[in-house]
């Protein structure tokens, strides 16, 4: 019972250091499809995030899971250290192995350079530090595909 009090303090704390706003996942803005050491293709981008919040954060890790037009497409699983100031637009590069076998997209990637248009979605979850403590942000961003 002595230690109720700490265990207050420290869940006060805790809950107190967490982003009063998610970051927000705005853009992700196509630069390259390039093929990969192991011959697999390899989709170069810049995701471009929002922290809303007036303190900075510290992003750590990306874990998302890319559906072109609802069919899995790719994974990123990317280890970070980027520090994120307060109420600023940042970019975070992004190399995404392919993954065609399982869906047989590879045709079409390739149409896609032909200027139609694809629902792409983003979902998984962002983890972020503040103040030294571990934060998850949820992730679901949909957009149109125009290549």
């Amino acid at each position: 019972m002595r230690n109720l009090p700490l265990l207050l303090i420290i869940m006060i704390c805790v809950v107190g250091c967490a982003p009063k706003e998610p970051v927000v996942l705005r853009q992700v803005q196509l630069l390259s499809l390039t093929t990969g050491n192991d011959g697999k293709p390899v989709l170069k981008a810049n995701a471009i995030l929002f922290n809303p919040n007036k303190g900075s954060l510290r992003l750590k890790e990306i874990d998302l899971n890319i559906l072109l037009n609802g069919q899995p497409a790719a994974n990123i699983d990317q280890k970070l250290n980027a520090l994120i100031k307060g109420n600023a637009e940042f970019s975070i590069p992004l190399e995404v192995r392919l993954q065609l076998k399982e869906t047989g997209l590879l045709d079409t990637f390739l149409s896609m350079f032909g200027g139609k248009k694809y629902e792409i979605q983003f979902v998984g979850k962002l983890k972020i530090t503040v103040g030294g403590f571990p934060v998850r942000i949820p992730i679901d961003h949909k957009d149109q595909l125009k290549l």
